[in-house]
């Protein structure tokens, strides 16, 4: 009995089988990881520079949906809100309701509850806000402020509203993790917020997600080539026999 167990298109069972599983497997996580991600996420693109350079105009981010409750210092978010004109904006959240928030101490840093907060993220080395300013942070609502402080139209634009330019957390919709097209980085939690009471907030799923479809892709790939480059070898290993079988031949 032949101990070459081979399907009819030369290459072996067994191979074909796991080839099979991992296309199989391929699939789950490929459409998985797209699924999940269309769950969590929604696509943004950003209009304007005002959170250059964490984001810059024209990027198209990945913001996890989440409630307005989840939201902490430091997160950029995906907000609207009536008295900025109702549509879509993203800012960075630096002070929660019972904050006060101040610019600038004497090193030109920004103050929350009298606490200095370095902003690595800032464009400028200048003032933190080229407009001196002071807020109390009503319950429930977030004061906001854009990356880039010079162009920016933030909260400080509107000290004389209601809440004194903060917004209700009811109005945030998603809290940005990364910069998806053209390929960034991941949006990162600042240390400096880390320090103040309430910690910050955790990435999402982003990185499992992405590498969920990027396994199920290689996956996908790898076994769709089994079959061929076996057929390949098979056929290379069947001529290098022949051939040398006929050699042997003509020697003898």
């Amino acid at each position: 009995m032949g101990k070459d167990v081979t399907t009819d298109d030369g290459h072996g069972r067994l191979g074909s089988v796991l080839s099979g599983l991992a296309v199989a497997v391929g699939c789950v996580l490929f459409l998985g990881g797209f699924v999940w991600g269309a769950i969590e996420y929604q696509p943004y693109t950003v209009p304007t520079d005002s959170m250059s350079p964490t984001v810059a105009a024209g990027d198209r981010v990945l913001a996890q949906r989440v409630d307005g409750a989840e939201v902490r210092r430091g997160d950029v978010v995906v907000f609207k809100d009536s008295a900025w004109g109702d549509l879509p904006m993203v800012k960075r959240v630096v002070a929660v309701g019972g904050d006060k928030v101040a610019c600038c101490d004497s090193a030109g840093r920004l103050t929350i509850n009298g606490k200095a907060v370095e902003e690595p993220y800032l464009r400028s080395e200048g003032p933190a806000s080229s407009t001196p300013f002071t807020a109390s942070v009503p319950d429930g609502q977030l004061f906001l402020l854009g990356d880039e402080r010079a162009s920016s139209q933030d909260s400080r634009l509107h000290l004389q509203d209601p809440g004194q330019g903060a917004v209700p957390r009811g109005a945030v919709s998603a809290r940005v993790d990364a910069v998806a097209w053209p390929p960034g980085a991941m949006v990162e939690r600042p240390r400096s917020f880390a320090e103040l009471p309430g910690g910050v907030s955790r990435p999402g799923p982003v990185r499992l997600v992405v590498g969920s479809v990027a396994a199920g892709a290689v996956l996908i790939l790898a076994g769709a080539a089994y079959g061929p480059v076996a057929r390949r070898l098979s056929r290379a290993g069947r001529r290098a026999r022949t051939g040398a079988g006929t050699g042997a031949s003509a020697h003898g």
